[in-house]
């Protein structure tokens, strides 16, 4: 692989996007190859992927070979022909209309080749794309200066209650594509406004590019989740399936790159599951190529870690983990073989905590956290708004006295007030009502009754 990799980091981490552009919904689609020294391959690379694929999958045609590679046909022209020269391959019959129309298929010397490259790496699939050319596209495309306004995102928060200024501190938190400390006392929606992040810029931040896998030190690394990256309503140009793409491709007249997948900006939740490992290359051994990490696969969205502090490594490891990253806006991954490289760094990383911050971090971590939102309690008024939605929500009358009856027993004694107690109340409520066979109705009785089993004194 070339080695320029930490120039173009260098080069592209200088930016400013918010003076280059203001709404980065589409960035610049990567082009198709119009030759093999484009793709960033090596003759012998494509050389056994195409072996392994007629390995695989049996006798081909030219046609599905460049379908299944996601290349053009121009670009697997001349490692078909090299094949055929060395007798590893054979034009078992075909249309003559061209060689995209020729059925290949293995020799018994091709075979013997083809279970060698198998052993050395299994992967089948489309070809990856070189690692400096995802740096750039990463870059390219980064949550930085995302285009958000109070207007378009207050769509993905219409079903909390938010206090003017908790709402417009998160504004510049996202616009920012920096990183975010949510913390409070738990059940006051601390993981709902961190959702709720997340659906803005899966649904309104724009699309991204994602490859299918990436090429780093001759290692095939996948990076394309189906279970993280959401293919964009109007990708018709990057799948497989689409016969006017495949014919673009084809004649590689203005196409994208099929290797790339158009998807929305992607969400990655995790919590008290997350491990270090979950941070690092996942290597099969078996088959001789790698998963990318959690935080590669959020590039260009948001990487929420719900309950920090309670994950299965120590907040102090996590931390020692990202603290560069952090500030470097880059990570360096290894592989099996001991070589490191980097990547781009590029999430909007949002920490979501009920514990202090003062019992998980330390001065140098938090310098490194741009933003730091505080959700408290709800005041009475906050709360009554979210406990008549919550009725409305579950078709039930709003009864004013209810919320009179939990702050003289509770509220205004012991228990703070959280914002999922309406919820939950209201739900048991529910239950009640429909185990007795009668209306769900709110009554004070009623409300009593539910908090009495769920509010525990002791």
């Amino acid at each position: 692989m070339p080695g320029n990799t930490r120039s173009i980091l260098t080069k592209m981490a200088g930016r400013n996007p918010v003076l280059e552009w203001e709404a980065p919904d589409l960035p610049e689609a990567p082009g198709a190859p119009e030759n093999l020294k484009e793709s960033g391959l090596t003759l012998s690379f494509l050389n056994d992927m195409i072996l392994r694929s007629l390995l695989v999958r049996g006798t081909m045609l030219g046609l599905d070979l460049a379908r299944l590679l996601c290349l053009p046909f121009k670009v697997i022209e001349e490692s078909l022909q090299f094949l055929k020269d060395e007798k590893c391959i054979e034009v078992t019959g075909g249309d003559l209309i061209g060689k995209v129309a020729y059925r290949f298929a293995l020799t018994d010397l091709g075979r013997t080749r083809a279970r060698d490259a198998l052993k050395m790496c299994s992967y089948v699939g489309p070809a990856p794309v070189p690692l400096e050319d995802y740096v750039e596209q990463a870059y390219r495309q980064a949550v930085t200066g995302i285009h958000c306004t109070p207007e378009n995102l207050r769509g993905s928060f219409s079903h909390l209650v938010l206090p003017e200024e908790l709402f417009n501190a998160l504004g510049p938190a996202i616009v920012s594509g920096k990183s975010m400390f949510i913390y409070g006392p738990p059940g006051n929606g601390k993981t709902s406004i961190a959702r709720a992040i997340g659906d803005f810029m899966n649904q309104a931040g724009g699309e991204i590019y994602v490859p299918y896998a990436i090429l780093a030190d001759n290692s095939i690394i996948t990076v394309y989740d189906p279970t993280v990256h959401q293919l964009a309503q109007d990708s018709r140009n990057e799948r497989l399936d689409d016969n006017e793409a495949t014919v673009r491709r084809l004649l590689n007249t203005h196409a994208v790159d099929a290797r790339w997948l158009r998807v929305r900006r992607p969400v990655v939740i995790t919590g008290g599951e997350l491990t270090l490992d979950m941070l690092d290359l996942r290597y099969n051994a078996d088959a001789n190529f790698y998963q990318a990490p959690l935080h590669v696969k959020a590039n260009g969205g948001v990487f929420l870690i719900d309950d920090f502090g309670r994950q299965l490594c120590s907040p102090k490891e996590l931390l020692n983990r990202w603290i560069l990253p952090l500030e470097d806006r880059h990570d360096y991954l290894t592989l099996a073989s001991g070589k490191k490289f980097e990547v781009p760094f590029e999430q909007l990383i949002i920490f979501s905590t009920n514990l202090d911050p003062r019992d998980l971090v330390d001065e140098a971590f938090l310098r490194r956290i741009r933003h730091k939102v505080g959700i408290e309690a709800p005041s009475r008024e906050v709360y009554t708004k979210i406990f008549e939605a919550n009725c409305k929500r579950l078709g039930m009358n709003f009864l004013p006295e209810a919320v009179d009856y939990l702050y003289e027993r509770y509220y205004s004694r012991s228990r703070s007030p959280r914002a999922s107690d309406c919820r939950d109340l209201l739900e048991i409520v529910q239950a009640i009502c429909r185990f007795r066979k009668q209306p769900v109705k709110l009554t004070t009785s009623l409300i009593a009754e539910a908090a009495s089993s769920f509010i525990c004194e002791f």
